[in-house]
């Protein structure tokens, strides 16, 4: 039998919001990977360059990307037991986080065109 998708229940925003942290982590000059416990620390969230951000080479619509700056997401990601936070201070993202499968928030993703 195939996994379950969203088997916690995200809601569409706590989804992009994953999945835009789940992008930061990926990328030196926004996070640290903590190897002992399989964590990432997000170091720092982009600001808004217009009506987008830019993470790594791609970027994000703001729309698309609010629950980055909202305490009410990040507390829910930390009740669902996939982030570890301090708003608006420190973020980590917990392996469960790091596997969780976002594949359907890729949409939100685009190239940059500069």
């Amino acid at each position: 039998m195939a996994p379950k998708t969203n088997p916690l229940k995200l809601n569409k925003l706590q989804l992009r919001t994953l999945a835009v942290f789940q992008e930061l982590g990926r990328h030196e000059a926004t996070s640290t990977r903590v190897e002992e416990s399989g964590e990432v620390l997000i170091t720092m969230l982009p600001r808004p360059h217009g009506n987008h951000i830019h993470v790594g080479a791609r970027v994000v619509m703001t729309k698309d990307a609010s629950g980055l700056w909202n305490e009410a997401v990040w507390r829910a990601l930390e009740r669902k037991g996939l982030v570890a936070q301090d708003y608006p201070v420190a973020l980590r993202l917990k392996p469960a986080a790091v596997d969780y499968d976002t594949s359907a928030m890729d949409a939100i993703f685009l190239g940059s065109d500069h």
